[in-house]
């Protein structure tokens, strides 16, 4: 009886711990998808729309710079979640209620960042989850969150960007304030995991130091089931940072192995989505002819927010396969999704530029790009999940074992430095997508299709 109860408890603290992560993917990334979604009506036509993917990125890339390489010592994981909260809400509704150029680059910037330093922070927070089987949970429920996120924001804008910016985006504005409420009232805290119930892979010596709560000291030896001499209680709670030469220790063996797939996968996939998705135009279906199509493409604007849904649908399949229960891909095939999404760029492209049906045959063509943008969201979403679930397994360096705050602080900076990769090649994409995208528009031009035109 008594061992049901405990394994029912387990498996309650389980399921509560992949709800928060998952809702810390999905609240964190919602409003970054969603101005993504809007950038046809955020700006005014002649804008590129690479302009809103270089704002929505650029300061979510100095979050996760500034934070993991610059800063030292404990993390505070709730301030930083209820500085997200903050600052999201406060950049959209700056988005919402300034219609200048200027004022809503400004709101975009605010929720960039504190989408970056968000995701940086909940990746880093299940680094804190022992034994392994529990932390990757956390990362594959929290990548679910993430491609969930994709999907409801791009939906979600389909459904409002008919009432306009300000109703749209200011009714969006509010959904940051389920991060702490999930922190503080949802999410269990590591220790919960910490008992001999529950089988480890880890030996106790390199079982990482459980979260501390602001204010409460860290009882790491009553956790781990020992009690500590004075001189091991003093030694816990001395002050440690990683010092810059311990960052490049952790950073170098990653730099192939994870940061440069991660980095290609995302410079490939945005040149995609903001430099040629918006090019990829065509006439407004004939009923007659495509019932069902033209029942979705009621003009020629809906082209752009329907790749982004068929998009942003087949990452978050990709991006759950960890917590849908699915092994992750072998190490050696990481750099796969990389080659995949340039072969797609380069079909899209010629698609885009020169089109490789003819003009009367545009089911055709539609039915390609729908494919091909599906795929490269899988292979994006694969990329990322299986990048931070690998990085959550790896074992602590076995020199800082002795001491378990170094242990701590080196796994939360390896999962964190890896932000660094994927953000600096969307980065990277969107300074790509301006001359991308205007470069189409006037071959299509020159070839007689000026729909691009219209927009």
């Amino acid at each position: 009886m008594l061992k049901w109860s405990s394994l029912t408890a387990e498996k309650k603290s389980l399921l509560r711990l992949g709800a928060s992560f998952f809702l810390f993917g999905l609240i964190n990334n919602v409003l970054y998808v969603i101005i993504l979604s809007a950038a046809l009506d955020l700006v005014p036509p002649s804008t590129p729309k690479g302009i809103i993917a270089f704002c929505n990125i650029a300061p979510a890339l100095a979050a996760k710079i500034g934070w993991p390489y610059l800063l030292k010592g404990k993390i505070q994981y709730a301030r930083r979640v209820i500085g997200c909260c903050l600052l999201s809400f406060v950049g959209m509704l700056v988005v919402a209620l300034y219609e200048s150029l200027y004022a809503r680059l400004l709101g975009i910037c605010l929720a960039s960042f504190s989408s970056g330093l968000g995701e940086l922070t909940f990746l880093q927070l299940s680094t804190t989850y022992s034994p392994p089987s529990v932390g990757g949970h956390s990362v594959g429920y929290f990548a679910s969150g993430t491609g969930g996120a994709g999907l409801v924001g791009a939906f979600l804008w389909w459904e409002v960007r008919g009432w306009g910016v300000r109703t749209g985006v200011g009714i969006s504005s509010v959904l940051p304030f389920i991060l702490p409420l999930t922190y503080y009232l949802l999410l269990p805290r590591p220790a919960t995991f910490l008992h001999p119930g529950m089988s480890r892979t880890y030996s106790t010596a390199t079982v990482p130091e459980a979260i501390e709560e602001e204010g409460d000291g860290v009882e790491t030896s009553r956790l781990l089931g020992t009690e500590p001499s004075g001189a091991a209680t003093s030694r816990l709670e001395k002050s440690v940072s990683l010092s810059a030469t311990d960052k490049w220790r952790l950073v170098k063996p990653m730099l192939m192995k994870y940061m440069l797939p991660l980095f290609c996968v995302y410079t490939f996939e945005y040149t995609i989505n903001q430099g040629v998705a918006p090019t990829l135009l065509y006439p407004v279906p004939d009923p007659s002819r495509y019932w069902l199509l033209s029942k979705i493409i009621h003009s020629v604007r809906d082209y752009y927010p329907l790749w982004q849904l068929v998009y942003q649908a087949s990452v978050f399949l990709s991006r759950s396969s960890i917590s849908f229960g699915l092994p992750p891909i072998p190490e050696r095939l990481l750099p796969a999704p990389a080659f995949v999404q340039l072969g797609i760029l380069f079909v899209l492209v010629i698609e885009s530029a020169l089109g490789i049906f003819s003009e009367d045959r545009e089911g055709r063509s539609f039915a390609l790009v729908f494919l091909l943008i599906g795929i490269e969201g899988i292979c994006g979403g694969l990329a990322y999940v299986n990048v931070f679930y690998r990085i959550n397994q790896e074992e602590p360096d076995r020199s800082t074992v002795h001491n378990l705050e170094q242990a701590k602080q080196e796994r939360e900076f390896r999962i964190g430095s890896i932000g660094f990769a994927d953000s600096s090649g969307i980065l990277l994409a969107s300074l790509l997508a301006v001359p991308t995208e205007l470069e189409l528009c006037k071959t299509q031009v020159s070839r007689g299709k000026t729909l691009c035109k219209g927009l």
